[in-house]
């Protein structure tokens, strides 16, 4: 699908903040992107991706590692397996880790960090850059410290991604989290640049004649303008809280996913239950987490993503769901500020001033025969509601309501009875109340009357009849 193109102007805008932030943050290497729809319609890569080859600034086939954006990847596998009935959110950690000492744990505080368990594994491993392989990892759990009651606050913890790694492995039957990962979303989706680690063998050339495309990863000291380069490492079992590593085409894929998601990686309902804030990580109600993703609240919009940091490789990629569009942001320079800010900078400025062309309206081609008397005007305690037939759906909306709610979506699911599906009341029922004539004469929704005329509560006792 071809991407619609950005004015000149929002063009300038775009680079002017991706060249501030790399100057602010002295990064060797920045690149920022805006993707529309899964494909990139705008980037720039500012300086080089490695030192010693100032002629490759950083592009859409960069590889680097995108750290603890590897925790989306592992959320949504987890709630497919939920979705296939093999875990529950609500399960003790010991229904899948029977060796796990800490109770009380579940699969649900794991996800959106409020298990109250500590930040990292135990035994310094940022220090000695030595990580735990799955037994190892489940013995420093046991040892590791609860350090606060669950849900008491947002305390972010790689420890319990890395052990919804290892429920991955247990329930899906792999020997690496990884495994699960690939199968289930990174082969659906076409994501083949998305790895463990660097490529295989970093020397190879992805085309003849061409340097691999490989980032080199930095520390910029606060006192000096010399960089000094940070290791490449493995990361053992802890590598499911931040191991992926990827290039921009393949994110901009991603967020694609995560504005539309596909029924063969994870139900669009399961996704827009991942998205509901369950903890808020700010005072300023500006940073929600849901279950694995992030919610940053920018003015009237919801961008929804994460942040990855590993030594030299700093990354953030965030979606405007709503109109599918991706803010991408990576620097190499460890002591970078957040690049999750820039990437809801750029994702927020294009909404904002470049929005997306809505889909062209089709006619519908009929309407079913138990609509015909529910179209039009209701009325619930004197609020006016319109009920609508597209494409063949009943929908419903009132006047003023937000424009992100969209129509409520109704399916029949028996005579005169209709499950709400999506946007206001979901979950709940609708009933269509007639008379001796057949004809609708109320509706019932969520147990809220509905009539034809504004009434007050209780006129309508004696003129419908009861259900």
């Amino acid at each position: 699908m071809a991407t619609e193109e950005f004015s000149p102007l929002t063009q300038r805008t775009l680079h002017r903040k991706a060249v501030e932030k790399q100057v602010a943050d002295r990064a060797p290497g920045l690149y920022a992107g805006v993707a529309r729809r899964g494909v990139i319609a705008w980037s720039a890569g500012v300086g080089s991706a490695r030192l010693g080859e100032e002629g490759w600034a950083p592009d859409a086939d960069t590889r680097f590692s995108i750290a603890s954006n590897t925790k989306t990847f592992v959320a949504v596998a987890i709630m497919a397996l939920r979705d296939e009935g093999k875990l529950s959110l609500d399960d003790d950690l010991t229904v899948h880790v029977p060796e796990s000492a800490h109770a009380g744990v579940t699969i649900r505080q794991l996800l959106a960090h409020v298990s109250g368990m500590q930040r990292e594994p135990v035994g310094d491993v940022w220090e000695t850059l030595e990580f735990p392989d799955r037994a190892g990892l489940v013995v420093g759990w046991n040892e590791a410290t609860r350090v606060g009651r669950p849900h008491l606050r947002h305390h972010y913890s790689n420890l319990s991604y890395a052990m919804l790694g290892e429920v991955l492995c247990r329930v899906d039957g792999a020997e690496r989290w990884f495994d699960v990962v690939e199968r289930r979303i990174l082969q659906p989706l076409g994501m083949s640049s998305t790895t463990l680690g660097p490529a295989a063998d970093p020397t190879a050339n992805s085309a003849a004649g061409q340097q691999d495309r490989i980032a080199g990863a930095y520390f910029v000291p606060p006192w000096t303008d010399v960089p000094r380069a940070e290791p490449h490492f493995l990361d053992g079992a802890f590598g499911a809280a931040g191991a992926l590593w990827s290039t921009p085409t393949d994110l901009a894929r991603w967020g694609g996913f995560v504005a539309d998601p596909v029924e063969e990686v994870l139900s669009p309902d399961t996704f827009e239950e991942m998205c509901e804030p369950l903890v808020m990580a700010h005072g300023e109600w500006e940073l929600a987490w849901g279950l694995g993703f992030m919610l940053w609240r920018r003015g009237t919009q919801v961008l929804v993503g994460h942040t990855g940091a590993y030594p030299g490789s700093i990354t953030g990629v965030f979606t405007h769901r709503a109109s599918a569009t991706t803010g991408l942001a990576w620097a190499n320079n460890s002591s970078a500020v957040s690049p999750g800010v820039l990437a809801v900078d750029l994702a927020s400025y294009a909404v904002e001033h470049e929005p997306t062309t809505p889909e062209v309206w089709v006619p519908g081609e009929t309407v079913p025969t138990a609509y015909e008397g529910v179209v039009g005007p209701w009325y619930s305690e004197g609020r006016p509601f319109t009920f609508s037939v597209r494409q063949g759906r009943l929908e419903a909306t009132a006047p003023g309501q937000p424009a992100w709610l969209g129509p409520s979506v109704f399916v029949e699911v028996g005579p005169d009875r209709y499950l709400t599906v999506k946007g206001r009341e979901r979950g709940e029922e609708l009933h269509v109340r007639r008379n001796a004539d057949g004809e609708p004469i109320a509706l019932s929704w969520a147990t809220y009357l509905f009539t034809r005329q504004p009434m007050a509560f209780g006129e309508w006792k004696g003129l419908i009849p009861p259900r």
